[in-house]
């Protein structure tokens, strides 16, 4: 059920990347507001993340589930009666509200059932969602009636029915005091697992910027090089970036967590470079158009890797009352690396070398996060190392003391 509501979301979340075309040629904005709706989203869920994340804690899940789902519902209302990049940018806001206060308390509420299965689904599940979102989102904008409001009508009756849900479920933790004193926005670690979110945070936001370049410049892009108006041709960026990553979570699930990151960097690499040699010549053609989705295959499988390692790196060192507060910190560093790039993009689209140019400045940026993110990574390996051979001569001296 949790899962289901983390997918819904997140798919919720992905559903207007298709339709901002169609809003452009409704309502004559330009690509920089393309972004700053793409943009504005994630930072509502940043500062819905800030002052809700560690509120489960303290009220319990199903109240902050409920009241998130509530405002999902206002939101798919304000998109069903917008009729201008003003109600648009409020819709995108009331909506990463919702997001950012559900999904720490999603995540803890898995882990609080099941700690392994739930580590896998609080990876799985936003690849899922973002990948149905905007496939279905696009197919249902180009062959079916009221292109831009049926989308939102589905998923209102699917909000519904999980508010229904949510109230069946059985609580996983119980109350305790200081909810309004968790709600002062404040970046605050458990010391334990303070090392890890240093190593994870950097691969994180290279990963999470990648989901920008393909969320806010991908669909563009796709019609660019295929020549092509089709509605579906702009979902399917996403669509293949978040697949790959789902399938990479399935795939790499049993692998070891420091695999898991060195994998997720390597291959993120080497498909924004597939994506930036297709684009290269701006002029689109057969392997142009081929090339693009294999590089949002490639570096979407980067992203589920990354993504996954990022989250098992971490959790383990948590303890279950503090769940929620340190995935919504994880959280706020992936909304960062989603939101932020992106703005600056369709800034660079307008006011710098247009789509293509910028498309290619993007990519080179996301590279180098990445190398950075590497770097941290092969350094604290380096640390760990003494450490781990040190801790384990201790244990033998230990038990040589024992023997004797």
């Amino acid at each position: 059920m949790l899962a289901s509501i983390l997918v819904s979301l997140l798919a919720a979340s992905s559903a207007p990347t298709p339709l901002y075309a169609i809003y452009q040629q409704q309502w004559g904005f330009s690509p920089i507001t393309v972004t700053v709706v793409f943009g504005v989203y994630a930072v509502a869920v940043l500062a819905s993340l800030l002052v809700f994340g560690k509120i489960s804690d303290h009220v319990g899940r199903r109240p902050v589930l409920v009241a998130a789902l509530v405002v999902q519902v206002l939101a798919m209302v304000t998109f069903l009666t917008a009729d201008g990049e003003n109600a648009l940018l409020a819709a995108r806001v009331v909506q990463g509200l919702s997001t950012g206060a559900a999904v720490g308390a999603l995540g803890a509420g898995m882990l609080d059932i099941d700690p392994r299965r739930g580590g896998f689904l609080n990876s799985f599940a936003p690849a899922v969602g973002t990948a149905t979102g905007a496939l279905m989102s696009a197919l249902i904008v180009q062959y079916l009636p009221a292109p831009t409001h049926l989308v939102y009508f589905v998923l209102l009756g699917v909000f519904l029915l999980q508010i229904v849900g949510v109230l069946s479920l059985r609580e996983s933790v119980s109350r305790k005091p200081g909810a309004l004193a968790s709600m002062a926005p404040e970046i605050k670690l458990p010391a334990a697992a303070r090392s890890s979110v240093a190593v994870a945070a950097p691969v994180m936001f290279a990963v999470w910027a990648l989901v920008g370049l393909y969320g806010a410049l991908g669909p563009a892009i796709a019609r660019t090089l295929e020549r092509s108006d089709s509605v579906v041709w702009g979902g399917l960026p996403l669509f293949v970036l978040a697949g790959a990553a789902g399938l990479a979570v399935v795939t790499l699930r049993n692998a070891a967590t420091r695999a898991l990151m060195l994998t997720g960097i390597g291959t993120l690499v080497v498909g924004v470079v597939i994506t930036l040699v297709s684009i290269a010549s701006g002029t689109g053609g057969t392997l142009s158009v081929a090339g693009f989705f294999l590089g949002a295959a490639v570096s979407g499988f980067g992203f589920g890797a990354g993504f996954q390692g990022g989250i098992r790196m971490v959790i383990p060192n948590v303890a279950p009352h503090e769940r929620s507060g340190v995935l919504s910190l994880l959280y706020v560093v992936c909304y960062l690396g989603l939101g932020v790039p992106a703005v600056i993009g369709g800034i660079l689209v307008v006011h710098g070398g247009g789509l293509v140019q910028t498309a290619r400045e993007y990519g080179v940026a996301v590279i180098a996060l990445a190398l950075v993110a590497l770097a941290g990574l092969v350094l604290h390996g380096r640390r760990a190392k003494p450490v781990e051979a040190a801790s384990q001569g201790a244990r033998g001296m230990d038990v040589a003391v024992q023997v004797d």
